[in-house]
């Protein structure tokens, strides 16, 4: 079967050791693929993560999340940060909104041993709302690189205590999927309850507005 994404580009991606190590590969989505991503992407109407298991989607987007859950891309992650994946969990978050609230300088949790960040907006004009991995964890001027979220772009980042990020305050639709390798099960159960209790009470939110 075809993938939908270009496992190809991660194995030969080139992995920037500084601040923290990570990776960026402009394209990673084929570029076939996307319509029918798109058609299929769940409608998140409210700012926040929302874990996959409680998003309604079609095949097409199914599809791509099996294929970055698969063993070609796992594989093509964990040998490029030196980290065997084959057996960890995976937890997948979608975001459709951004709020004003959003981009604060911030480390993932330690459970996280890898984070994926894959973009799926049309082009991005807007000079705020471009992830920026950073050398400091009190200053959003202290760029290592900056990720335009336009369409396809994915990047991967070693967690660890120096991994700072965030970017400048952006409000309006920003469509990211977060992957991230975990260090167990009990992780995933956690993580994926208090993003449902979240969600929740946002959703209630949204509905009274």
């Amino acid at each position: 079967m075809t993938l939908p994404i270009d496992v190809e580009a991660v194995r030969n991606a080139t992995v920037v050791a500084e601040p923290f190590p990570y990776l960026m590969v402009p394209g990673f989505v084929k570029r076939e693929a996307i319509d029918g991503i798109e058609q299929d992407f769940p409608a998140v109407a409210h700012a926040g993560s929302f874990p996959l298991p409680t998003l309604h989607y079609g095949p097409q987007f199914q599809a791509f999340m099996d294929a970055i859950r698969g063993p070609e891309f796992t594989e093509a992650v964990g040998a490029k940060f030196g980290i065997d994946l084959a057996h960890r969990p995976t937890m997948i978050t979608v975001r459709g909104q951004s709020s004003a609230r959003d981009g604060q300088i911030h480390t993932d949790s330690v459970t996280k041993l890898i984070t994926v960040l894959i973009y799926m907006n049309g082009q991005w004009e807007s000079p705020k709302g471009r992830l920026r991995l950073l050398r400091s964890a009190d200053d959003l001027n202290a760029v290592a690189a900056e990720v335009p979220p336009d369409e396809g772009t994915l990047v991967v980042f070693k967690n660890q205590p120096n991994a700072w990020h965030g970017f400048e305050a952006f409000e309006g639709p920003r469509k990211v999927i977060q992957l991230n390798w975990v260090t167990n099960a009990r992780v995933v159960w956690w993580e994926q309850t208090r993003h449902r209790v979240s969600a929740f009470f946002k959703r209630k939110r949204g509905a009274r507005m």
